[in-house]
């Protein structure tokens, strides 16, 4: 037989069991949404997709371990967008990270409670002006930063080689793609410092507190096998100021 004081306290102590193992579990898995802008197997998504990750991860957070990551590629188009905007926001994440201006958009439009982190978004340029000025004399072109200049940036290298016009691009990469030169800032370091964003954010950061910070760093890129193919001579003042020079 148990005297009454001995029962109640083995129910005491058995009531206690669950309420202590409860206190032992981790924090819960916190989730984080990305729309990026690019398709899925394109290099340089894939590249500013690492930055961020890296990001994160050198902030303590790892998909599967402490956090969750949702990933969509709208790929430039807007179904696609407007589409992979509205699962995201399903799943109630943290924090969303939109890669680009048309990611952002669709993001605003399907949610105003989730905070969005954006990177490199600006206005969108349109490619058709290439083929109506081209026919002049004495003529150039300068691509502006922007989503769809990024995606269609094979075309726009190729306009501008068909048609024989000296170009500038926003970025890098058009230079490794066979443009003539760029000056812009980083496009992978930006993802990699919205990692920091998000970090803030999960930590309990008012989003609207979280300033946009602007690029420091602007680099000069320069295709010597392109200004050939141009017939052109590359001042050796300007190589020696470029960051990166493809030859």
């Amino acid at each position: 037989m148990i005297r009454r004081r001995e029962f109640i306290t083995l129910l005491g102590g058995a009531a206690a069991w669950p309420l202590a193992a409860s206190a032992q579990q981790p924090d819960r898995m916190r989730r984080i949404g990305v729309l990026m802008n690019a398709a899925g197997d394109d290099p340089e998504g894939q590249a500013r997709l690492a930055a961020f990750v890296q990001g994160l991860q050198e902030l303590g957070w790892t998909d599967g371990r402490n956090v969750r990551i949702d990933y969509r590629w709208g790929a430039g188009d807007a179904d696609r967008f407007r589409r992979y905007a509205a699962e995201l926001v399903v799943f109630a994440p943290d924090v969303i990270l939109a890669g680009g201006g048309p990611a952002m958009a669709a993001l605003q439009q399907a949610t105003r409670d989730v905070p969005i982190v954006f990177a490199l978004v600006s206005d969108p340029v349109g490619e058709r002006a290439v083929a109506t000025f081209a026919p002049g004399s004495n003529n150039g072109l300068v691509v502006a930063a922007g989503p769809l200049a990024s995606l269609h940036r094979e075309l726009i290298i190729t306009l501008a080689a068909r048609h024989g016009l000296p170009a500038v691009y926003p970025s890098r990469f058009f230079v490794t793609g066979g443009g003539l030169i760029s000056y812009g800032p980083d496009s992978i370091a930006p993802h990699r410092r919205a990692a920091g964003y998000v970090d803030r954010i999960l930590k309990g950061e008012k989003p609207a507190e979280l300033p946009v910070q602007a690029p420091t760093k602007i680099e000069l890129a320069i295709n010597l096998k392109t200004a050939k193919a141009l017939g052109l001579d590359v001042p050796p003042t300007l190589l020696a100021r470029a960051d990166e020079v493809i030859e």
